[in-house]
């Protein structure tokens, strides 16, 4: 293959292709067609309908019952399912109402110790055993049982266990009160979780510091150990008082102005300690929250330059650049505590004039070594007498200026604190947290229910072999203290909680229902989903696991779905953001888009038109959208098999070991509790237990779930159980069509054709996956590759699988056609398989819909052998062969329909993107409408934390057996394209030698210039230009590189989110297709050489397939540029005042329905920071008198 390599040289120009339509090259293609389609053997034996007997078969089998092909109501069907998410979503927040209620009564009962020691169930002194195996001194033992449930960690449902930060004193008394009183949760916990089996962790959040989690774990959550086993000192868990869902819960939104005192006094350990402080206040915001940092020393600015006189919504992004802007302060000059309140109180009023921001709290945060003053002259300009703005003031290392600070904090209904080392930073932030609570607890009685972004949990309760992190959020409230005290405070006593897994969600809103390509979505009110498929969460649950710290993801609805014809990067389309905004709105309608679809790890592309439709859930701050694709989705086929009265034991058609069901669909389950659910170990085996148990006397379908409004978190019968009748019934009814194929397809006139399959093009495996979500495969040989899982183990989600999705989209374009398809890069490793996949549609009435996908695997080195040796490096008929595949004049490529290579000469080409070997021609295909170039924007890539912006990157008779037919049609079609393949290259191989061919002019056109030369042997090629849009000149892409962050494991420290580009591409088969006829394209590449060679390349679409054939001469050596698909970070203009990245900022959102961030009692508190008894009287003395001041002056 070395001498195919080309040289760039001289300058090139590109001959348009034009289309070979000629009568002579008609007629041969299609008596070859006819001849090879209808003469298998030598007997002649016609099998033109033969072929298509399976296909028939099944719509024939459809037939026989009572069947229909009904059009969905999407409106309808998105009511039902929305309803039954709000009823679930009811069950859970009356669960932490519940726990509420019960804490703030159980806070009020006096607490006895009857002399005796208090003890309780502390997680990390559970199960901690010496070496005589009795509990160490100091422990306790629990019977801990591992529960699926519950992140599969050994728990006890009867009880509740403390898990107590590290900087958390758990002999301080307040501490001890706490967790004392809230012993008395744990009933209402155990009534709770047997009243709702689906309820997740439970939790009471104390002010005081501790966690109480039901159901009881030890921590590090191991069952047994010994002392020296356990690690003492690694795991710990997360102060939680600072997260999202015990903010968000304890305070209403809020505007948050940070001012960083950057004088030149602020250095070394001030300095970090000031950095520190910003940051962990910064951690404590989220999606309704609004901030920015300012630095002030002279003068004052924003720390980061482009977001100027603003404040920004406190998302992910947001966050992490203010966090890494604080890393460049650098002292200098003195501090001029004028200018930095004035800008902050400033922009804090323009906003709350303005309608901007949250609207509702509002808080300056001065982090400073100490101002001269009190400043009381602003603050009187500003914010008195009824003080708006709250200021709150963190004096950093061991300053006199006390006083100062305190008198700021106290007389703007703020708190002060001294942070003189990092142990006291998070102390110092959470007094905020208290304060901004006061209002919300001086009213008593209203309890604001939140729920928090999503995030990555523990371990997804489910029967697939994978047991990796799933979706979560949460659910709280807060809880009060109405005990009386002798002076007068309004203390928060914590949050109450439950977490609420997206796979339960998910269950309300079944997949099939929506059928292929459909998917459910929900958004809050920020606009932000809360599950989608394209959904990435940056980090997976390692840090989850290890602390119990969630990483909240804050994905926009824009951020995922690609509108089709977008000018630019996060240039929205207007009817993308109308849909965005009425589900904001919870509003109820419908619309349509054309989206752009990604697969592979965003390596193909397609494109879609969606029907849209979406409804409130009301009660929360979500509504539902469901997405189903135009013409195909919107139909379904209603096809089931009765089972309570079958005549037959419809077990009967589940025989076998070699078929699956889909492990996250809900045929049916236990609902009483994890008990029962427990004794299954696979999908299969819960489907089996219902169908036996379906033909019991008194079997009824528990198709309802339980309703919220009859609850009365009254305890489940053990054995309630939920089945979805429709669903298991569509499965029994493909089962059963399935197993009467077997008899039909194992007809002893089959075994030549089988033959035929397995030997000529390596059959190893053929499967069938139906609407139901049932698989069924046969293998026919063994695993060409051990160290490979088997089809079955990863391919078990057949309509989530992208084979199936691809298939469908097929039928669509051909429907008599194949998808063929290998493995990403596959070649250089292993032994690749091919997998083809067509989808079976049955229609009624007039109406087609999806019933299933059938599919087989071959061996590539056999297929590929057979194409290189038998059809394309042999000469037949009276065509001359002066050049083939195997010389060194031809290279010859079978590429698929997103330009991938299926086959090629090189073995290591197999899998990659023909671009990448070729990208001169691949550039030829595109610029002639044969592929077309999609630009995919990636707004949830992951990039290097760097400056660089540059970033990348088995003998016995099988229950499968009834495809046995499916496999002869597909043996055929492969012969027929194989032999067309023969055909085509010879067509191209003729065109290869026509020295004389004339093209009109208008088939001739002018292109760039490749560059081309000697130079490319050991010289890098300089970097093209960035290409201009000039619908949005705002951006460039930075020269393609390979992707590094490729298999990256994305919890590992320094990895961000950034926006990303790349070019995907799709082929056109409306251009190779004429009158119903795929005739080739030819062209070649002109002034390419000094010596004024030309290079010829012909291209041909291959019938039934999804595939072309592409032939390129290579004895011209041509230049040949590399076009990359990896992903590419974009830098935005930073004209606008040096940003790299565009905001979500200008997006629309809805702001929470409550904000409580006032009471006119507050003023009464007196507790307002920490100080000496001489500075605290001062300090009171001075309030008393400026409030009676403005008292006479107003």
């Amino acid at each position: 293959m070395q001498s195919k390599k080309c040289r760039r040289q001289g300058s090139g120009r590109k001959v348009v292709v034009r289309q070979e339509g000629g009568q002579e090259l008609g007629s041969q293609v299609r008596s070859r067609f006819v001849v090879v389609w209808e003469r298998i053997d030598k007997n002649e034996r016609a099998t033109k309908g033969f072929m298509f007997f399976p296909i028939s078969f099944i719509f024939q089998k459809y037939h026989d019952v009572d069947i229909d092909v009904v059009r969905k109501d999407g409106l309808i069907l998105l009511r039902e399912m929305a309803y039954e998410v709000k009823n679930m979503m009811d069950f859970k927040m009356s669960a932490v109402l519940r726990i509420m209620d019960s804490a703030e009564q159980a806070a009020l009962t006096p607490q006895s110790d009857n002399g005796q020691p208090f003890k309780y169930y502390n997680a990390k002194k559970l199960n901690v055993f010496g070496p005589d195996g009795r509990p160490a001194e100091g422990t306790r033992e629990m019977l801990l049982t591992p529960n699926p449930h519950f992140d599969h960690l050994p728990v006890n449902t009867s009880l509740s266990s403390i898990l107590m930060p590290p900087d958390v004193d758990e002999h301080e008394s307040k501490v001890l009160n706490a967790i004392h009183w809230s012993e008395h949760l744990d009933p209402l916990f155990v009534n709770n979780y047997e009243g709702d089996p689906s309820l997740s962790w439970q939790f009471f959040g104390s002010s005081s510091g501790f966690l109480r989690r039901y159901p009881a774990i030890a921590w590090p959550p191991e069952e047994m150990s010994s002392v020296w086993q356990r690690p003492r000192n690694a795991k710990n868990i997360y102060d939680f008082r600072t997260s999202a869902w015990y903010v968000n819960a304890a305070t209403s939104p809020k505007d948050v102005i940070i001012l960083i005192d950057n004088s030149g006094s602020m250095t070394g350990k001030r300095a970090m300690l000031a950095r520190l402080t910003a940051e962990t206040i910064l951690d404590t915001l989220s999606d309704n929250d609004f901030v920015n940092v300012f630095k002030f020393s002279d003068y004052t600015e924003e720390t980061v330059p482009c977001y100027k006189d603003v404040l920004l919504q406190a998302n992910n992004e947001n966050i992490r650049r203010l966090k890494d802007s604080l890393s460049s302060l650098k002292a200098e000059n003195i501090a001029n505590f004028t200018s930095a309140l004035t800008t902050g109180f400033d922009i804090l009023h323009k906003y709350n004039q303005h309608g901007l921001g949250s609207q509702c709290n509002q808080a300056i945060m001065l982090i400073s070594d100490g101002p001269p003053s009190s400043y009381k002259e602003i603050f009187k300009t500003y914010n008195w007498p009824h003080r708006p703005v709250r200021v709150f003031t963190y004096l950093i290392g061991d300053s006199s200026s006390s006083n100062e600070m305190y008198t700021m904090a106290c007389s703007n209904k703020g708190y002060y604190t001294r942070i003189s080392d990092v142990e006291d930073v998070e102390k110092s932030i959470l007094h905020y947290i208290e304060v901004m609570a006061r209002p919300m607890v001086m009213y008593q009685n209203d309890h604001p229910i939140q729920w928090t972004p999503v995030y990555m949990g523990g371990k997804a309760d489910s029967l697939s072999n994978e047991k990796k992190g799933q979706l979560m959020t949460t659910v709280t409230a807060p809880v009060f203290d109405r005990r009386n005290h002798s002076v007068r405070v309004a203390n928060i006593l914590g949050v109450v909680g439950t977490d609420v897994s997206i796979d339960q969600i998910v269950k309300l809103v079944p997949p099939y229902k929506l059928g292929v390509n459909g998917y459910s979505f929900i958004v809050n009110n920020n606009g932000h989903v809360l599950y989608h498929p394209n959904l990435r969460p940056l980090y997976n649950n390692e840090q989850y696991e290890e602390t119990l710290e969630p990483a909240y993801c804050s994905v926009d609805l824009t951020e995922v779905e690609l509108v089709e014809n977008e000018s630019g990067p996060r240039e929205n389309n207007s009817a993308l953001l109308d849909l965005r905004h009425d589900m904001i709105d919870q509003k109820e309608g419908e619309t349509e888009l054309s989206v752009k679809v990604h697969y592979d790890n965003v390596r193909r592309v397609a494109t879609r038109r969606y029907k849209y439709f979406y409804n409130p859930i009301e009660g929360t701050p979500f509504s539902l959208g469901l997405a189903i694709p135009e013409g195909y989705g919107m139909y379904e086929l209603l096809a089931e098999q009765e089972i309570k009265h079958s005549q037959k034991n419809v077990t009967e058609y589940f025989k076998g070991s070699n078929w699956k069901v889909h492990p996250d669909w809900v045929y049916c389950e236990y609902t009483g509790g994890s008990a029962a659910e427990q004794i299954f170990r696979t999908a299969e085996e819960r489907v089996l237990h219902f169908l036996s148990r379906s033909r019991r006397p008194g079997w009824k379908w528990m198709s309802l779930r339980p309703r919220s409004h009859h609850h009365q978190s009254t305890k489940q019968d053990k054995d309630a159980y939920f089945c979805d009748k429709t669903l298991l019934q569509s499965l029994v009814l493909d089962a059963m069509v399935t197993e009467e194929l077997e008899r039909h397809g194992s007809h002893p006139s089959h075994s030549e054709d089988k033959h035929q399959g397995h030997q000529m093009f390596g059959l190893t495996l053929s499967f069938v996956a139906t609407r139901s979500g049932m698989l069924r495969w046969t293998d026919h040989l063994p695993n060409p590759d051990p160290s490979q899982p088997h089809f079955s183990e990863n391919n078990v989600r057949g309509m989530d699988e992208t084979w199936y999705k691809r298939a469908v989209d097929q039928h669509a374009i051909e429907p008599e056609s194949f998808v063929f398809s290998v493995p990403y890069d596959v070649g250089a490793n292993g032994k690749p398989l091919i997998t083809a996949t067509h989808a079976v549609f049955v229609e009624h009435k007039g109406h087609r819909a999806a019933a299933a996908v059938v599919g087989l695997q071959f061996q590539h080195s056999t297929l590929s052998s057979h194409f290189l040796v038998n059809i394309t490096s042999a000469c037949t008929g009276t065509s001359t062969c002066n050049k083939t595949c195997a010389s060194d004049k031809l290279d010859c490529y079978v590429l698929d329909n997103n330009g991938f290579i299926i086959i090629s000469e090189d073995v290591e080409h197999t899998g990659r993107f023909f671009g990448e070997i070729d990208g001169t021609i691949m550039d030829s295909l595109v610029q002639d409408r044969i592929y077309k170039k999609i630009a995919v924007y990636d707004y949830q890539g992951v990039c290097t934390n760097s400056k660089n912006h540059f970033s990348g990157r088995g003998n016995k008779v099988s229950p499968f057996q009834p495809m046995q037919s499916v496999l002869t049609w597909l043996t055929e079609i492969v012969i027929v394209w194989l032999s067309f393949i023969h055909s085509a290259w010879g067509t191209a191989l003729s065109y290869a030698q026509d020295e004389d061919v004339v093209y009109p002019e208008d088939y001739e056109n002018s292109f760039e210039h490749y560059p081309m030369g000697e130079d490319i042997v050991g010289e890098q090629d300089p970097l093209a230009p960035p290409p201009s849009y000039p619908n949005n000149p705002s951006f460039v892409v930075p020269p393609i590189e390979t992707d590094p962050m490729e298999g990256v494991d994305m919890s590992q420290y320094g990895v961000r989110r950034c926006d990303r580009k790349v070019d995907l591409y799709m082929l056109q088969p409306d251009r190779l297709n004429t009158s119903g006829q795929s005739n080739p394209l030819k062209g070649k590449l002109t002034n390419c050489h000094v010596s004024g060679c030309e290079r010829p390349f012909s291209v041909q679409k291959i019938p039934h397939s999804n595939l072309i054939l592409l032939v390129v001469d290579t004895l011209c050596p041509c230049g040949s540029k590399q076009l990359s698909i990896a992903p590419q970070e974009i830098v935005y203009d930073s004209g606008s005042g040096g940003c790299s990245h565009k905001t979500k900022d200008g997006l629309y959102r809805r702001r929470p329905p409550k904000c409580i961030n006032y009471h006119p009692e507050e003023i009464e508190i007196e507790i307002c920071g920490v100080g000496s008894t001489i500075t605290v009287s001062f300090a009171a003395i001075s309030i008393g008198l400026i409030y009676c001041l403005f008292d006479l002056l107003s």
